[in-house]
C-alpha cells in the first residue's frame, strides 16, 4: 500500500501547473535571445527537483514505517514457557535432587478492554499523518522550486533591462561627446552621461551575477545544470482581470495534518482507557514429583492488582492531550483561512500592479525616453529632461518585474495553501 501512495506522491508532484486566462503585460520590453533548443519550462523543473529530491524517499520511508507500526500494533502478545524445579538442594529427606518437583507450563497473556484494536486505531491514525507529511514535503518542494524558477526567470529580465540601459548609456555618451565638441552644450553634460554609463555598466556586472546566483539555486533543487533559455513568456503573465473566488482552509493539507493529529489524539484516549482493564495471564502446565514419580496437572490464572498505578493519571493525560490537539486542529484552520486570504490579496494586488507597470505605463515611459532622446539629439531638450525620461523608464521596468515576480510568488504560495489533500485508501473519516 505504501509504494502504491508514494508513486500517488510522486505523480502528482510531477503534474503540471494549470494555467488560468493570462494575458501580457510587458509592451516594450527588451527580451534577451532565446539559447538553442526549448526553454526549461516550470513544469519540467519542477518534474526534475521531484525525480532528483530525496524528499519522495523520506516521505516514503515515512509511510513506510507508519505502515510497519500498523503491523507491530496488530500483534497479539507472545506466549512464555516456565520452568520451574522445588524442594531442591535442602537438609534431610530433600538433600540434592531426589525430592524435587519440577513444573513445566505454558503461560498465555490474555488482552482485555480492547487494548488491540485501540493500539491498531492510533497505528492507523498515525499512518494518515505520515501520508500527509509526504504529501506536505512534496508541497513545500514544488513552492521553493517555483520560487527559485522565479527568482531566476526575474534576474534574466532584469539582466535584459541592465543591457538596454547600458546600450542606452552609452549611446547618451556619445551623443553628449558630440554636442560637447560642436559647442552646443557645457562640457557637464558629458561628465554627466559619463557617470550614467559607469554606473549603468556596474549594474549589468550585479546583473549577470545574480542571474548565475539564481541559476545556480534552480540547479541544485533540479540536479542538473541550467544553461539554456528559460520561459520568460510564462513571467510575462498574470491572471484573469478581477478577485477570485476565495478558497478555503477545508480539505488542505494543513487541516488534514490537524485532523490526523487529532484523530490520533482521539485513539490515544481510548488507549489509556483500554490500559486501565487489567489484562489476565493463563496458565497450564504438568508437574513431577520425584518422590512417586508421578505427574500431575497445574493450573493457574494471573490477574495483576491495580493498587499504585491505575491508568487514571494516563488517561487524563491522553485527554489533555486531545483537548490541545482539538484546539490547535480549530487554530491551523483560523491561521491557515488568514493565510489563504492574505495570499490571495496580496496575488490580486500585485497582478494589478504588474498590468499596470508593465502596459500602459510601460508603453509610455518608453514612448517618453526615446522622445527625449531624439530631442536631446536635436538640441530642443536639455539633458535633465532626458535624464529624468531614462530614470522613469528605468523605474518602470523594475516595477514591472518585480510586481511580476511578486504575483507570482503570492500565486505559488496561494497554490501550496490551497493544495488539496490526496484521498488515501482506507480513510473514511
Amino acid at each position: 500500500m505504501y509504494r502504491f501512495i508514494a508513486a500517488m506522491l510522486a505523480a502528482a508532484f510531477c503534474a503540471g501547473i494549470a494555467q488560468a486566462q493570462t494575458v501580457p503585460v510587458s509592451a516594450g520590453e527588451t527580451r534577451m535571445p532565446a539559447s538553442a533548443g526549448d526553454p526549461l519550462t516550470l513544469e519540467q523543473a519542477l518534474a526534475e527537483a521531484g525525480a532528483a529530491s530525496p524528499v519522495v524517499e523520506v516521505g516514503d520511508a515515512g509511510v513506510r514505517a507508519a505502515d510497519a507500526g500498523r503491523t507491530v500494533a496488530g500483534l497479539r502478545p507472545n506466549p512464555s514457557v516456565q520452568v520451574q524445579a522445588e524442594n531442591v538442594v535442602g537438609t534431610g529427606s530433600y538433600h540434592g535432587l531426589s525430592s524435587a518437583e519440577t513444573t513445566a507450563s505454558l503461560q498465555l497473556p490474555l488482552e482485555l478492554g480492547g487494548k488491540r484494536s485501540a493500539r491498531i486505531a492510533v497505528a492507523e491514525s498515525r499512518l494518515t499523518r505520515a501520508q500527509v507529511a509526504a504529501a506536505m514535503m512534496l508541497g513545500d518542494l514544488r513552492l521553493r522550486v517555483t520560487q527559485a524558477y522565479i527568482a531566476a526567470v526575474a534576474a534574466e529580465r532584469r539582466l535584459a533591462v541592465a543591457q538596454a540601459q547600458t546600450e542606452i548609456a552609452d549611446e547618451g555618451l556619445r551623443v553628449a561627446r558630440d554636442r560637447v565638441q560642436v559647442g552646443a552644450t557645457s562640457p557637464i553634460d558629458e561628465q554627466r552621461a559619463d557617470v550614467l554609463r559607469i554606473n549603468a555598466a556596474t549594474a549589468l556586472d550585479r546583473a549577470r551575477r545574480s542571474v548565475t546566483v539564481a541559476r545556480d539555486a534552480l540547479a541544485r533543487l533540479t540536479g542538473r545544470p541550467v544553461t539554456g533559455a528559460l520561459d520568460l513568456g510564462w513571467f510575462d503573465r498574470v491572471g484573469g482581470y478581477g478577485p477570485e473566488l476565495q478558497a478555503r482552509a477545508e480539505g488542505t493539507l494543513a487541516w488534514a495534518a490537524a485532523k490526523a493529529d487529532l484523530a490520533t489524539a482521539d485513539a490515544q484516549v481510548r488507549l489509556a482507557r483500554s490500559q486501565r482493564v487489567p489484562d489476565i495471564t493463563l496458565s497450564a502446565g504438568a508437574r513431577r514429583l520425584a518422590a512417586t514419580n508421578d505427574m500431575a496437572a497445574v493450573f493457574g490464572v494471573s490477574i495483576p492488582i491495580p493498587l499504585f498505578n491505575n491508568g487514571r493519571a494516563a488517561l487524563d493525560q491522553s485527554r489533555a492531550e486531545r483537548a490541545q490537539a482539538d484546539a490547535q486542529r480549530r487554530l491551523t484552520l483560523t491561521d491557515a483561512e488568514q493565510a489563504i486570504a492574505s495570499a490571495g490579496a496580496e496575488r490580486d494586488n500585485e497582478a494589478a500592479t504588474a498590468r499596470a507597470a508593465g502596459g500602459a505605463a510601460l508603453a509610455a515611459a518608453v514612448e517618453a525616453a526615446r522622445i527625449a532622446r531624439i530631442g536631446y539629439g536635436q538640441g530642443k531638450f536639455g539633458q535633465l529632461e532626458l535624464l529624468e525620461a531614462e530614470r522613469t523608464l528605468a523605474e518602470t521596468r523594475g516595477a514591472s518585474i518585480d510586481a511580476l515576480a511578486a504575483y507570482h510568488d503570492a500565486e505559488a504560495r496561494l497554490k501550496r495553501l490551497t493544495a488539496p489533500a490526496p484521498l488515501y485508501s482506507g480513510d473514511n473519516r
